[in-house]
């Protein structure tokens, strides 16, 4: 049975710790729930679904209504020779369904540990890290249709994939409530180690027999070196996207700026690590009061403790003004600003 909630505290929903609150607050737990919630919802009345609440900034009250998407339950619907085709629910927290995976496994995540959120934003968000992202794995995806409460099924090509994007970010935002996921894994893993630290770490942690598991135990000690717990320090990880330039460009800013970093991509394009664009413009580690940038990842917006989500967002577009001043390149907030 829903519980339709009044003036509900935020609060413990975002991983920014950030206060604010919302008119009316439901949680489902099934698909009948949601179906049911969709049906008390005035068609006026603004909405805002909620997984783990981690690619949020709040900046002020929601006058209306907040599903917190409750769905759990994880599967294996279909396999053949070299694959398993696993459906995890919405509501699964991401990270707890990278290491089920590994413990059966299945391969091709492990590179994704850590990771915070659900696993129906994975999709929305087409999350990425080391060299993989959701959609290398993707099979297919259901969500329910908030006008009028229709089931869908989505492929990957439907989804329209694109970097940290998906329809569901761009001409279909709003519009639907995903409520599972299927991914295509593999039996027999290929290992992924050339991204960023991970093979280092490898060596460093004295692997010789290589899995999925220590390349997970690898990202799991990279990311816990740089980024801050949110349980300690208010944060929703990386809060731009890394921007893409045509090549021209990259080499017209590597003769002024011989030491800037970039990663070659189809069509002449490159993609400049927006963390050095940020450290360069001189914000790593600057703190404003109750809110700053993180000391040891430029990407990585902090809450002290009782920060305000105007402020962080303030804070978030001086970052980007100077960048664009300092280099001419546009960085995108990669965290929904409500």
């Amino acid at each position: 049975m829903i519980k339709l909630e009044q003036n509900v505290s935020l609060k413990p929903f975002n991983t920014f710790g950030l206060e604010a609150k919302a008119n009316h607050f439901i949680a489902f737990t099934s698909i009948k729930e949601l179906l049911d919630a969709l049906k008390m919802i005035e068609s006026d009345e603004p909405l805002m679904v909620l997984g783990g609440g981690s690619n949020i900034l709040l900046t002020k009250d929601f006058e209306g209504v907040v599903l917190k998407n409750e769905l759990k339950g994880i599967e294996l619907i279909d396999e053949d020779r070299n694959h398993v085709w696993i459906k995890a629910m919405a509501g699964e927290n991401w990270h707890q369904f990278v290491l089920h995976c590994i413990e059966n496994n299945w391969a091709g995540i492990e590179n994704l540990s850590l990771i915070p959120g659900t696993v129906g934003a994975a999709p929305m968000q087409n999350i990425g890290a080391y060299g993989v992202e959701i959609k290398d794995v993707f099979h297919s995806l259901e969500a329910v249709e908030i006008a009028s409460g229709k089931y869908q099924e989505f492929t990957a090509e439907e989804c329209e994939f694109g970097y940290r994007e998906s329809v569901f970010k761009t001409s279909l935002k709003g519009k639907y409530i995903i409520t599972s996921v299927v991914f295509r894994l593999d039996k027999t893993p290929t290992f992924n180690t050339s991204y960023g630290a991970i093979q280092a770490t490898l060596d460093e942690m004295g692997v010789t027999d290589l899995s999925i598991k220590a390349i997970s135990d690898a990202v799991i000690k990279i990311r816990q070196s740089k980024l801050p717990d949110p349980v300690e320090i208010g944060n929703s990880g990386s809060f731009f996207k890394n921007p893409t330039i045509d090549n021209i460009d990259y080499e017209g800013l590597r003769a002024e700026f011989p030491s800037i970093p970039g990663y070659k991509l189809p069509e002449q394009k490159v993609k400049i690590p927006a963390a050095w664009l940020i450290e360069q413009a001189g914000w790593k580690g600057k703190t404003f009061g109750e809110i700053g940038v993180h000391k040891n990842h430029p990407l990585v917006l902090v809450n002290y403790g009782n920060g305000k989500g105007e402020d962080i967002k303030k804070l978030a577009l001086e970052i980007k003004a100077s960048v664009a001043d300092k280099f001419g390149i546009e960085i995108i907030p990669e965290v929904n600003i409500i």
